[in-house]
């Protein structure tokens, strides 16, 4: 009988179901913000109807975001250069920012990412929205960014084109696809210069000759050299680095 009785000991049940809800609570515990197994854990969140191909939504981004990190206060473009073609949708690149009060702490991080579309790396259907689609594509890089999770938003993602093809029949000088940092800088670049000196009041020009070299247009910059000084503009932005005073003073007709 003892023996039976083992078999409905409260004591033991009691047990038991404590391990059970520690093991559920172990499973929904939180690892490290960018640690080994973040990445894993942030995709394990998202729905299945806000995945594509295994690559998340820009919508499943945003609903993911506010779950893990904290509330999205402000969510905008903070550049657009529209498309100027006059024969065809063009490109059109944009700038967005997405500023987050960081696990609801009231302190404020801000994550920013450009993105362009153009005939060449956008799916038809949306080649007819130039802007708005490169808004969508720019957002899921900044939600990316502080999600840090590793993998292309769905938006960002051409289907029905062979990109590498385009762009070879495009550019006048063949290439290998790599990037090199010998190359002038990038149209995403100067923009995304132009919109960081625009939100930091700093003159465009200034900043870019503020170093050991002088340039006479920023199209003389290097793409090595443009992603050096974005990364100061970065350190500029969250106060680790002062803003010389005779730089400041964002002027709209610098270019």
């Amino acid at each position: 009988m003892g023996n039976d009785l083992d078999l409905f000991d409260v004591d033991s049940i009691k047990e038991g179901i404590k391990e059970d809800e520690y093991m559920e609570q172990q499973e929904d515990l939180m690892p490290a913000y960018g640690s080994e197994d973040w990445n894993e854990y942030v995709m394990s969140k998202f729905e299945n109807g806000e995945l594509f191909d295994g690559n998340p939504t820009c919508a499943g981004l945003r609903r993911v975001a506010e779950e893990l990190l904290g509330t999205i206060v402000v969510s905008r473009p903070s550049q657009v250069f529209p498309a100027t073609e006059s024969d065809g949708p063009g490109r059109a690149t944009v700038v967005f920012e997405v500023v987050i009060d960081w696990m609801d702490s009231g302190q404020m991080r801000t994550f920013a990412d450009v993105a362009d579309v153009w005939h060449g790396n956008t799916d038809d259907l949306f080649c007819a929205h130039p802007a708005a689609t490169a808004s969508t594509r720019a957002e899921g890089r900044a939600l990316r960014k502080a999600l840090k999770v590793k993998c292309l938003a769905a938006e960002e993602l051409t289907r029905k084109k062979d990109v590498e093809s385009i762009v070879r029949q495009t550019v006048q000088t063949p290439t290998d696809g790599e990037w090199k940092e010998e190359d002038a800088i990038s149209t995403p670049q100067i923009n995304f210069v132009d919109a960081k000196c625009k939100q930091l009041n700093i003159d465009v020009m200034g900043f870019v000759n503020s170093g050991t070299d002088s340039y006479e247009t920023i199209k003389d910059v290097s793409k090595k050299t443009a992603s050096k000084m974005l990364g100061v503009l970065n350190e500029y932005q969250n106060k680790s680095k002062d803003i010389p005073e005779n730089i400041l003073g964002y002027d709209t007709n610098w270019r």
